[in-house]
């Protein structure tokens, strides 16, 4: 099955948290054809969850896991020894206070 290049899943993912009137940025541009992506969930009370996408061997499926949560400075800290690890990452900000991020969403993993 042909994959979506990192950067069109970006845009598609922004626009339609746009849709929805959720606050996203990217924070780190990654490699625009196969860089990871990370979400960062910031809920603006000090506060994160960092996202990152898993493949599951067993069933081939992909899958939103959460990789950190807790203090957003901790989280943030998380992010950059990942990317520290891998340049190409990408790394997108979300922004809700109640919690929404949208990666449950059908087209999203």
């Amino acid at each position: 099955m042909p994959r979506l290049t990192a950067r069109f899943w970006v845009d598609a993912y922004l626009a339609r948290l746009r849709l929805s009137d959720i606050p996203a940025f990217v924070v780190a541009h990654g490699d625009d054809t196969g860089g990871a992506v990370l979400v960062k969930l910031a809920t603006l009370d000090g506060n994160a969850v960092l996202f990152q996408r898993s493949f599951d061997l067993m069933t081939g499926d992909r899958r939103w896991v959460e990789l950190s949560s807790g203090v957003e400075r901790e989280v943030d800290d998380i992010v950059a020894r990942q990317r520290g690890f891998d340049p190409d990452l990408w790394v997108i900000e979300v922004e809700d206070r109640q919690g929404r991020h949208l990666l449950d969403q059908d087209g999203l993993t």
